[in-house]
């Protein structure tokens, strides 16, 4: 598992926590399909987010998170700055997530009162949007202040950009497929599917319960290995999922989930 402050090794501690903070509450909202403007909220998030990049472009960070007057006004002020080609991201940093934040500010903070049709869900759509968006900055975020080596970040970002899904329960340093009726192999690939990276043998066996955890490296690590879903090195006592076995999870096993079915 990828140490997360060190993706942001560059940014202040105060300004990085508050970034992971907000987001993860997002996400958590999210996956629980908590869609209510007042559960996901991308408001903090949006001004710890700002607090960053100004501080990149000014080369002044604040020493915490502060919440501009203005926000379009500010992220508009950015764009003004003078380029610098010698900025890591120095395009992102004063256009691309300046352009992104107002919309993802006010979609949480003005919307969701009056909604006009009632046979679609505004809420549900605007929920995707603020995960989506979210997910992107703060992947945006990574590539430029990585203080990880390229392949951990790189990992990260694509972590942060993949599908997730409500069908798996985080509970503590635990994840549970909540679909009790699923076998041992497309368990693991699920969890494999949510998870960053490679993800050890033992926590796996662990989160499936399966019964015994040398018959579960043979039948189910070693199996998936071979049709080549999940890439499992014995040495290292760990898998991760192939991008056949991404596409395998994404077009079966979410698609025919009977917890994504339920919630719908």
């Amino acid at each position: 598992m990828i140490d997360t402050a060190r993706l942001f090794g560059t940014v202040p501690p105060p300004l990085r926590e508050e970034l992971l903070k907000t987001y993860k509450e997002i996400m958590s909202n999210y996956l629980q399909r908590r869609w209510e403007p007042s559960e996901l909220n991308g408001g903090k998030f949006c001004e710890a987010v700002f607090s960053i990049i100004h501080g990149a472009v000014t080369g002044n960070f604040p020493a915490a998170v502060s919440k501009p007057p203005d926000m379009l006004g500010a992220c508009r002020m950015l764009e003004k700055e003078p380029a610098d080609p010698k900025r890591v991201g120095d395009r992102s940093l004063r256009v691309l997530i300046p352009r992104a934040l107002p919309v993802l500010y006010e979609i949480r903070n003005n919307r969701g009162v009056g909604h006009v049709g009632g046979d679609v869900d505004a809420n549900h759509m605007d929920a995707e949007f603020v995960q989506g968006t979210a997910s992107w900055i703060l992947a945006e975020l990574v590539r430029i202040f990585h203080g990880a080596s390229i392949d951990e970040a790189q990992t990260a970002v694509d972590a942060l950009v993949e599908r997730k899904t409500p069908a798996i329960w985080v509970v503590g340093q635990t994840k549970r497929v909540l679909d009790a009726r699923m076998n041992a192999k497309d368990q693991v690939l699920m969890l494999l599917h949510h998870s960053e990276g490679w993800v050890s043998a033992n926590d796996l066996f662990r989160w499936t319960e399966y019964s015994n955890e040398s018959v579960f490296r043979a039948k189910v690590l070693s199996a998936l290995h071979k049709d080549r879903l999940i890439e499992f090195d014995d040495e290292r006592e760990a898998a991760c999922i192939s991008p056949r076995g991404g596409m395998d999870v994404e077009r079966r096993l979410l698609k025919g989930s009977n917890l994504q079915r339920a919630s719908k």
